[in-house]
């Protein structure tokens, strides 16, 4: 039985990951498959890495030439939302131009039941409306076409996409589980996001 899992590794860990992989799992051998580098070790080990922002890798089976082909893209962004705030950011390389951190406050649930259950269902429904055309709208002014990565909720996410001034954003992954977005949620998710995307399946 294989136990899989799922890594993003910085750049700057890349070459240690790889020889700390090897020193588990036996000697490794790479090969390039569907625009990704694959590694499988003596013991059966396998990882299937690829680039940032939907690259596809088409160099030679080597972790060195792999790690020289990971760039942060000249215009991106990220966008972050859950119910209770966002975080959005526009980034050329690996600087950030512009962001936006906004919270917004959306009812908690209660307990209570009938016509008031029904009132405080449509508070919230209304606030976390509000909170995504927020967003949207800071959205539709920092961000520019291209790659976008997204994380927090993924309906809130959805919501605020749907907006048409979006429409020239690609979204690629990885998809980030950040808790309610504050700076430091945003600055590490702008780390994230420019990781090396790695599937593990340990033997």
């Amino acid at each position: 039985m294989t136990n899989s899992t799922h890594v993003l590794v910085p750049p700057a860990r890349w070459l240690r990951w790889v020889d700390n992989f090897e020193g588990r799992h036996g000697s490794t051998s790479l090969s390039v498959l569907d625009g990704a580098l694959r590694g499988e070790a003596h013991d059966g080990s396998t990882f299937t890495a690829r680039l940032p922002f939907a690259a596809a890798y088409d160099g030679g089976p080597d972790v060195a030439a792999f790690l020289a082909d990971v760039e942060a893209p000249a215009q991106w962004g990220v966008l972050l939302v859950r119910k209770g705030g966002f975080a959005i950011a526009r980034l050329a390389g690996v600087e950030m131009v512009e962001h936006k951190i906004g919270q917004r406050h959306v009812q908690g649930r209660t307990k209570a039941g009938g016509q008031s259950q029904q009132r405080f269902a449509r508070r919230r429904d209304n606030q976390a409306r509000q909170a995504y055309e927020a967003a949207a709208d800071h959205a539709a002014r920092i961000l520019r076409p291209g790659p976008l990565v997204t994380g927090g909720d993924h309906v809130a996410v959805a919501d605020v996409l749907m907006d048409p001034r979006l429409a020239g954003v690609a979204v690629v992954g990885p998809w980030l589980p950040v808790p309610d977005p504050r700076r430091a949620v945003l600055d590490r998710a702008i780390l994230d996001a420019q990781a090396i995307d790695v599937d593990v399946a340990n033997a």
